[in-house]
C-alpha cells in the first residue's frame, strides 16, 4: 500500500453550499501527515469523509484500499479524534475503556490501561471532571487502543494550553514510534505540526497547494532578499513583498542559488506555509480585480 488516502474530484455539499469541492489529494502511507490550511479550506470535511462519518456528494475517496465506513471491518481500521476531543462527561475513565472494548473488535486493553496509568488518570473519575488536557489524553488513548491502521486527528489540541498541547503531542509521538501507525493531523498551529509531522499538505479552497516530506520542502524553498530590479532573473516565485528598493521573495529551487544580487536565508515551516497561503490570496485578489474591470 503506497497511499492511506486517495481522493479524486471529491466534494461534499450541504444544501446549496459546497464545504469541499473538486478536491484531489494523495496521502502517502508510513508518515505522520500534517494537514494545514485556513478556515473554510475543507480540512474537517475531508477528514470526516475519510473516517466514514460523511458520504461524498461528488467524486471518489479511497482509504486503506477501501471505501470509508463501508463495512464494520473498514470502520475498525480507522480511528478519529475530533477537535472537541469527544468523551462522555457522565462516564468514568474506566467506563470509557470498557465501552471502547465493547465497540472495537481490535481493542488493546493492555495498551489502554498502560496509558491511563502513565497519565496518572484516576479510573474512577468522571470525564466531565477532568481538565481539558486530561480529556484530550483520554480521547487519544481511546483512539490508540482501537489499534487502527490510520489515526485521524482533527484539531485535537486547538483548545489546550501550551503545556497540555506539549504533553498531548509527546504522547502521540511516543505512540507512533512504538507502533506501525499512519497519522493525519490537522492543525492551525504549524509549530505543533513541525514537532510531530514528517509530511505536510497545505489545503486552500479544497485544493492541495503544497505537499511533500517536511525536510525536502524546507530544503527546496528559500527566502531571498535583494533589489527589485533583479526579480526578472528569478523562477518559481511563491510569494513576494516589496519596499521601494528591496524585495523579499520566497522561491522554490532544487539547486543552490548563487546569484550575488540575492541574500539567501532559511525558512521555517510556518514561513513556508504562509508563503503558499499568501500566493493563493494574491491570486484571488488579481482575479477579483480583473472581474471588476
Amino acid at each position: 500500500m503506497t497511499s492511506v488516502l486517495q481522493a479524486q474530484a471529491l466534494g461534499k455539499k450541504y444544501g446549496k453550499r459546497w464545504a469541499l469541492r473538486d478536491c484531489t489529494v494523495d496521502i502517502p502511507a508510513g508518515h505522520v501527515v500534517g494537514l494545514v490550511g485556513p478556515n473554510g479550506a475543507g480540512k474537517t470535511t475531508l477528514l470526516k469523509l475519510a473516517s466514514g462519518q460523511l458520504e461524498p456528494t461528488a467524486g471518489d475517496i479511497n482509504v486503506l484500499g477501501g471505501r470509508p465506513g463501508s463495512t464494520p471491518a473498514q470502520l475498525a481500521r480507522v480511528g478519529f479524534v475530533a477537535q472537541d476531543t469527544p468523551v462522555y462527561a457522565g462516564l468514568t475513565v474506566a467506563e470509557h475503556l470498557r465501552l471502547g472494548a465493547r465497540l472495537n473488535p481490535r481493542w488493546d486493553a493492555a495498551l489502554a490501561r498502560e496509558r491511563i496509568g502513565q497519565l496518572d488518570l484516576d479510573p474512577s473519575h468522571r470525564a466531565g471532571k477532568l481538565s481539558g488536557g486530561e480529556r484530550a489524553q483520554l480521547a487519544l488513548t481511546l483512539g490508540l487502543a482501537k489499534r487502527p491502521e490510520l489515526l485521524i486527528l482533527d484539531e485535537p489540541v486547538a483548545s489546550l494550553d501550551p503545556l497540555a498541547r506539549r504533553d498531548f503531542l509527546q504522547g502521540l509521538t511516543e505512540a507512533t514510534a512504538g507502533h506501525k501507525l499512519n497519522v493525519v493531523l490537522s492543525s492551525h498551529l504549524v509549530s505543533d505540526l513541525e514537532r510531530v509531522c514528517d509530511y505536510l499538505i497545505v489545503l486552500v479552497d479544497s485544493r492541495v497547494r503544497m505537499a511533500g516530506k517536511v525536510d525536502q520542502l524546507l530544503a527546496t524553498h528559500h527566502r531571498l532578499t535583494g533589489p527589485r530590479h533583479a526579480l526578472d532573473r528569478l523562477q518559481h516565485v511563491i510569494s513576494a513583498s516589496h519596499t521601494d528598493r528591496q524585495s523579499a521573495v520566497v522561491v522554490r529551487s532544487d539547486a543552490p542559488i548563487h546569484d550575488p544580487a540575492w541574500t539567501v536565508s532559511r525558512l521555517s515551516l510556518e514561513d513556508l506555509v504562509l508563503a503558499y497561503m499568501d500566493k493563493h490570496a494574491a491570486e484571488n485578489r488579481r482575479v477579483a480585480l480583473e472581474v471588476q474591470r
